[in-house]
């Protein structure tokens, strides 16, 4: 059968496993990123009502300029409808819209890009440019139309629409009579009160829409979240890709404990004592007074390898003093190669004080 020699299960496990920093890392830098467009939208819409508001004496005084040097004449007749006159007014037409136009825009970017850093961070990469052939598949199109997240878009899209023609509906249907009799208001009377109008409109618009926003701020939360999850398998894989094949990390770990036996060996054969249980434990002591302030541990064992370790110190004529309490109390409170404890120093110094008198007894 072709199902022979094949595992199944990678074909039938679920994604359920949350995504791993390493997974998380690549999809970023692959540009896929956790961000809510719907609240960019938002705090820029408010945040261009607000700029507009704040801003709105300067702008209407750049607009009364242009309106008076159009209309007010301030150019001769004769000069007026001449290609200079003309030429001049179009420039300050220009300059006095870039002069409006700048802060409005400008703090409009700072706001977007504020807001796009808030939720990304600094991000910059090419990887959503390269071409993707598969988004020319027509198939993979039809899926992507038919697909939970296009149907959830629409449905958003078509909420906002409900919302802000309801919103304009119930704020602007109070206002007809008042709009209708706008023809007999001085300009700037009109002028304040439309801008008034618009303001208020437009800012309870896009405060609903901010709320809306943070609902989709956590689904979007939810769908990222979702999409970087990890069937076990890939974490399995990705832990072999990152820490190695198990088998090879258990030779090596072998390999290394092989090498630490054998460096620990040699060093008992330079050890001022060997300090046992007798039977269960054994711990091998060298003091260098030039070189350390306290005796060091410079190997030892349990059972079988305490039985090597004294057998050793025999053969190499290191004196082995039997002593319970002491040989259990260095074997639980020291490493290789780390120094004695200060409350063992008065017991060590005792036997070693006794090695010494036999070696100047011998000699």
């Amino acid at each position: 059968m072709l199902t022979d020699g094949m595992d199944l299960q990678l074909f039938a496990e679920e994604k359920t496993e949350k995504a791993t920093p390493k997974k998380r890392r690549e999809a970023r830098e692959r540009g896929q990123v956790f961000r809510s467009i719907e609240f960019n939208s938002a705090i820029v819409l408010i945040a261009g009502f607000l700029v507009l508001r704040l801003l709105s004496s300067f702008m209407h005084d750049k607009l009364r300029s242009i309106y008076i040097q159009y209309l007010g004449r301030q150019l001769p007749t004769d000069e007026l409808f001449t290609p200079s006159g003309i030429a001049v007014l179009n420039q300050n037409l220009i300059y006095t819209l870039i002069t409006v136009l700048m802060p409005v825009l400008s703090l409009l970017l700072i706001a977007g890009l504020a807001v796009n850093y808030w939720q990304v961070g600094f991000l910059f990469t090419t990887r959503p440019l390269v071409p993707n052939l598969n988004r020319l598949n027509p198939v993979e199109g039809f899926k992507r139309i038919l697909s939970k997240r296009a149907l959830a878009e629409l449905l958003k899209s078509l909420l906002k629409l409900a919302i802000i023609v309801y919103v304009a509906y119930s704020e602007l249907s109070d206002k007809v009579k008042t709009l209708t009799r706008l023809t007999e208001w001085d300009l700037y009377s009109s002028i304040s009160y439309i801008s008034e109008t618009v303001f208020k409109t437009g800012i309870k618009i896009a405060v609903i829409l901010l709320l809306l926003a943070i609902f989709d701020y956590f689904y979007q939360w939810w769908e990222y979240e979702k999409s970087l999850r990890m069937t076990k398998h890939e974490l399995k894989e990705e832990y072999k890709q990152v820490e190695g094949d198990p088998l090879i990390r258990s030779k090596v770990r072998e390999r290394q404990r092989q090498l630490g036996m054998r460096r620990m060996m040699q060093e008992i054969p330079r050890a001022d004592v060997v300090i046992t249980n007798p039977v269960h434990y054994a711990v091998a002591l060298r003091y260098e007074p030039n070189e350390n302030d306290a005796p060091v541990v410079v190997a030892k064992g349990q059972d079988y390898l305490a039985l090597k370790i004294k057998e050793i110190a025999k053969e190499n004529n290191v004196t082995v003093v039997q002593n319970r309490s002491l040989a259990q109390a260095l074997y639980r409170s020291t490493e290789i190669g780390q120094t004695i404890p200060p409350e063992l120093f008065h017991a060590v110094a005792e036997v070693l004080a006794y090695v010494y008198s036999i070696k100047g007894k011998q000699v």
